[in-house]
């Protein structure tokens, strides 16, 4: 099962490689978002530090939904998909892989941009630390979520949308939780129940997401 996971996740890259200019699109957004806003709301820094937590994590939301409608898509268009769900392996395993690998190519170069882009909002070093974490956590969440919602609207004309709206009241919580951490830290209250609380909705996705994902996807395809 390890292997099949391992092979899912190579592939996935592998072909994400081929089309960096879909990569490329989703870090290009969470730059620009995060790097207009201070340009807008003026150089305070009491301003910018108050508004930076939930800045970040918005871009980070905003961008993350933008690659969720090649969670499936190309697999499903040209026939792939059917053959995996064919395959004697879990299709919940399949799932996560893919999911995995989404987020290393979406997700985890957010994490690696979001402490540069925390400088210009003139954060403390203790909170640009809480919101890596929180977006380390949190991050996998979205892609997670956003895997059911891809799944429910494969195959369907504006499906772009439709997954938008269909995940965009789950990803309320992460976000909640993920600008919480950073602010709470920011105020001298601590961070480590809101980061607990982004871990119990990382386990809770975890356990249930590949899951409602595969059967989603044995639907579409049906």
């Amino acid at each position: 099962m390890v292997a099949v996971w391992c092979a899912v996740v190579r592939r996935d890259l592998l072909l994400a490689f081929r089309r960096r200019a879909d990569v490329f699109t989703t870090l290009f957004f969470f730059i620009m978002v995060t790097a207009l806003f201070p340009l807008g709301v003026g150089p305070e820094r009491d301003t910018l530090r108050t508004m930076a937590p939930g800045i970040l994590w918005v871009a980070a939301l905003l961008a993350a939904m933008l690659s969720l409608g090649r969670l499936f898509a190309n697999d499903f268009a040209d026939g792939t998909l059917e053959q995996l769900l064919l395959s004697p392996e879990p299709l919940s395993l399949i799932v996560l892989g893919k999911v995995w690998a989404h987020w290393l190519v979406s997700g985890l170069p957010l994490v690696l941009l979001a402490p540069v882009l925390a400088l210009q909002f003139d954060l403390p070093t203790d909170a640009i630390e809480v919101l890596v974490a929180s977006l380390l956590i949190g991050t996998p969440v979205l892609s997670l979520i956003g895997a059911i919602g891809a799944a429910l609207t494969l195959g369907l004309r504006g499906g772009g949308v439709l997954v938008s709206l269909l995940v965009l009241p789950l990803y309320i919580p992460v976000l909640i939780f993920g600008a919480g951490a950073v602010g709470a830290q920011a105020s001298g209250l601590g961070s480590a129940a809101h980061l607990q609380l982004l871990g119990g909705l990382l386990a809770a996705s975890l356990a249930l997401s590949p899951w409602a994902a595969a059967a989603a996807l044995r639907v579409a395809i049906d």
